[in-house]
Formats: structure tokens, sequence, C-alpha cells
């Protein structure tokens, strides 16, 4: 018997790894979740390992019935003051480990406030799905920073469409 062929790439698994993570968020319009792993060694060690991870939420301590989630009206009567985004949360639920030359996954482009954490805490890659905020002010700016600290972008072309994920335990 030959090894199985049809398993996902490792930018793929990661992906796949940020969106679960934002399957956890109780925003109803917009969930996001995103993936620290660590940098390729050029030795091999220590590569494609996941530092962190995290998803769009409301910060510990903080109820998720308290708060507002519409993303319309007053700024205080919508989330947008409150959430915390997913990048930062990753960055934050690393705890101190170096995230140095590591690569970030997420599903949509960061905002200028999370390129400003990702450049600081040394992420040194983003690998992000969609762009379709392109056009804002915000991404404009995190686009001009990121070019200025030398952060690499890849928009992921994945390799599957879809993965599907089952806990019946008979499936495995």
């Amino acid at each position: 018997m030959s090894k199985r062929e049809d398993y996902i790439s490792w930018d793929d698994y990661f992906m796949g790894i940020a969106l679960l993570a934002g399957k956890r968020s109780k925003d109803p319009s917009t969930q996001v979740g995103a993936c620290i792993v660590s940098a390729n060694c050029t030795d091999g060690s220590n590569s494609n390992t996941i530092l962190s991870v995290g998803y769009n939420g409301l910060p510990v301590g903080c109820s998720d019935d308290e708060f507002p989630w519409d993303n319309k009206g007053d700024l205080l009567e919508t989330k947008y003051p409150f959430v915390v985004h997913a990048e930062l949360n990753a960055i934050l639920n690393a705890r101190g480990k170096s995230l140095h030359g590591s690569k970030l996954y997420v599903a949509l482009f960061p905002c200028n406030e999370c390129c400003k954490a990702i450049i600081q805490s040394g992420i040194r890659e983003v690998i992000f799905l969609s762009d379709k905020y392109s056009q804002t002010d915000a991404v404009k700016a995190s686009k001009r920073m990121f070019s200025a600290a030398g952060v690499k972008l890849t928009q992921l072309n994945p390799q599957v469409k879809k993965i599907e994920l089952s806990l019946d335990i008979n499936t495995i």
C-alpha cells in the first residue's frame, strides 16, 4: 500500500484552522479567525508549528450578552469599539511567545490597527483569503505600513475549496 496522495497543503491546513477558529465568534455578521505559525527554519526544526489562534470577539470578562453586535448606528451602539479582531486576539493569545519571523493566516486582509500589532510582534508574512475591503482607508494604510516594514503579503489561492469535518468517530 502506498501513502495517501489527497492530503491538503500546509497553507490550506493553516487557513482551515483560522476558518475553524472563526466559528467560535459570536459576531452575527462577520466571523474571522487567525492562526499564527512558526517560521520555516533552514534546518527544518520548529517549522510549521501553530503558535496561537484567535477569533473576533469581546475581551475576556466582557459578556457577549451585554455588549452590542450591531454594525450600523451610533458608534457606542455598535460592535466596533468593543470587539477585538482575530489577528490581535491571536497575538495576545500567544502570551509572550516569540512571534519573530512567523506567518499569520487570516480570512480577511487586516485593518490598520491589527497591522500595527502584526508588525510590532515580528510577524513577517500575512496570508489572507479575501481583500474585499481593499478600497477602504484602513486597508490602504495597512498596505502602506506592511510595505514599509517589509512584511510579505500573500493572497492564498486554496488548492481545495472545501474542508469537511465530522465529529462522528465512526468516520475516522
